[in-house]
């Protein structure tokens, strides 16, 4: 075959380019594998062995992808976390594992942080020490611990997010720990072979159990890098809140955790905790999606094959697509996590829950006149609506926009937050504190996501993320998409400063933020806003709300209103 000069000038090019790229991703490695700054204490000892990590500018030492557990590969897919595999010599934790087995992210989106290495090999932690004070040895002072649980709909999510870095909070004098826990079927499927092999006879809730391991390994480890393992502080946003719900309701959690965080995720939200038969059943039809005869053959089985069938009966391919939540399985939950609290069994410690101001939606905020609120009103309380229209009034036109979207934020994440809160006051002793976040980014002149409109988003679904953990520069890593001013900057270190502040004491409340606690009869709550005020919610409002049951959807207001 005759190659034209062109064809093979092209092709040289091609090669020579990519001959390049290989070079610098190689050189790129060889850079993350050299510690450039070590931290003199180390070695550190902990139960696998010997760990060094490095040292970060700030002061903050950094440990990065430390194994909690056994890589859950093979025999092990589907089983209940095993203890990390020992080592000999010097375990260099100066890189983040890779993410748990997940859909990439599309590069455009609002919160793109790099493309990570996925795989079933997952289960390592990240640990950020706060900077020495003295020269003593790193585990002189003890400091409270800040245990970081990923969102994403226990289907995507990582600990090496950019947005969920540590350096911020450990700055401030805590010991931040992140982990990965498995998503999706890997972390969440039933299966009556599962349970019948399991020692508890129980199966589904591999990614709790996952994150069950790592406060085990917390508990046990953390005092070697100066962390309090009496003073452990649960911390999550979205699935990660609804997990700390989860953590606080399992028997298997006692004495793991003093204090707990929850960040719109809470109970009624996303679809109910199945019960152990209907998760095996669930578990029986993806077998069958997959074409496997036996559990032996779904182990073998490439983890993109199972992804990709995940990913077909979402769209509809296989009758119901897979549900990643909690299972009652007899093991990790006795019963539904509420059930659990209604009893007063859960643990009874510090809680701190919140949400965003706009992050619910459902029909009612696309109405645009007076007319077209009460339709949808009518559709959506039926024989309720009068009553929800006495509460929700808008007055003109002009006001229904606003009414719309105090009605959808009380039914929806403000409802769910109330409800973990008052479960908690109803039966524990411990106090409860509750916060609306409600301040806008401000963006970049001219940039467009595809899954959001900064014209519309408002205080959208995880936008104080940034903000609690001091992580602003995290939204202009790869390309500059807010135009940060100094009060934002001064905002995320007051609303850092209280997140300390109950990490130490129990208590978020600092001298700039007053913050009374959250009682059924005396509903006050902190509005993070362009401003910090004490605000109160409306009782008869969200007493209504509570008891109507209506749908609503979470993070999808940016998305909805962008049609319209």
């Amino acid at each position: 075959m005759t190659v034209r000069q062109n064809e093979r000038s092209s092709g040289a090019a091609r090669g020579a380019a990519l001959l390049s790229a290989c070079l610098a991703a190689f050189t790129a490695a060889t850079r993350a594998q050299v510690v450039k700054h070590p931290i003199a204490t180390d070695p550190t000892r902990i139960d696998s062995g010997l760990v060094a990590g490095a040292q970060l500018s700030s002061g903050v030492r950094a440990y990065f992808g430390i194994p909690y557990a056994a890589p859950p590969l093979r025999a092990l897919r589907w089983t209940e976390p095993q203890p990390a595999n020992s080592w000999s010599g010097i375990y260099n934790a100066d890189r983040k594992a890779p993410e748990c087995i997940q859909n990439l992210r599309q590069h455009d989106i609002n919160h793109y942080f790099g493309e990570e290495a996925t795989g079933e090999d997952c289960l390592y932690l990240n640990v950020w020490v706060p900077p020495k004070t003295s020269e003593d040895s790193h585990t002189a002072q003890k400091h409270p611990v800040i245990v970081w649980i990923y969102g994403g709909g226990f289907t995507i999510g990582s600990s090496g997010m950019a947005i969920y870095d540590g350096e911020g909070l450990a700055r401030k004098g805590v010991v931040f720990v992140s982990f990965n826990y498995r998503l999706g079927v890997l972390g969440f499927m039933a299966h009556p072979e599962l349970t019948a092999e399991s020692p508890h006879k129980a199966s589904g809730n591999y990614g709790f159990l996952d994150q069950v391991a790592a406060l085990n390994w917390i508990r046990r480890n953390i005092a070697a890098f100066s962390g309090d393992a009496d003073n452990v502080t649960i911390m999550g946003q979205s699935a990660g809140s609804m997990s700390v719900f989860s953590l606080q309701a399992s028997s298997l959690t006692r004495g793991l955790f003093q204090r707990a965080v929850g960040m719109s995720g809470g109970p009624g939200l996303g679809p109910e905790a199945a019960s152990l038969a209907n998760g095996e059943q669930l578990g029986v039809r993806y077998q069958k999606a997959l074409k496997a005869a036996t559990l032996a053959e779904l182990r073998q089985l490439p983890a993109d094959r199972i992804l990709a069938i995940q990913n077909a009966c979402a769209a509809g391919a296989c009758g119901d697509a897979f549900l990643a939540r909690p299972i009652v399985d007899g093991y990790f939950l006795s019963q539904a996590a509420l059930e659990v609290f209604k009893a007063g069994r859960q643990r009874d410690v510090p809680l701190l829950v919140g949400f965003t101001h706009d992050e619910s939606w459902n029909e009612l905020l696309t109405a645009r006149t007076r007319e077209q609120f009460r339709d949808i009103s009518l559709r959506l309380y039926g024989d309720r609506s009068e009553e929800f229209l006495r509460l929700y009034a808008p007055s003109d036109d002009r006001a229904v926009k606003g009414v719309a979207a105090d009605a959808v934020r009380d039914g929806g994440m403000a409802s769910a937050m109330r409800a973990w809160g008052r479960a908690q006051r109803g039966t524990g002793k411990s106090r409860v504190y509750m916060y609306v976040y409600s301040h806008v980014h401000p963006y970049a002149p001219g940039i467009t996501f595809s899954d959001l409109d900064p014209a519309t988003a408002g205080a959208y679904h995880s936008s104080e993320i940034p903000f609690f953990l001091e992580t602003l520069d995290a939204l202009n890593l790869f390309r500059p998409t807010r135009a940060w001013r100094d009060d934002d900057r001064r905002l995320a270190d007051e609303m850092s400063d209280c997140i300390v502040k109950f990490a130490w004491t129990g208590d978020p409340a600092t001298a700039q933020v007053p913050w009374p606690p959250y009682e059924p009869t005396d509903e006050r709550i902190v509005e993070f806003g362009d401003s910090i005020r004490v605000a109160t919610l409306d009782t008869a409002r969200m007493n209504f709300m509570s008891s109507a049951h209506t749908q609503f959807s979470v993070g999808a207001p940016a998305l909805q209103r962008r049609a319209d």
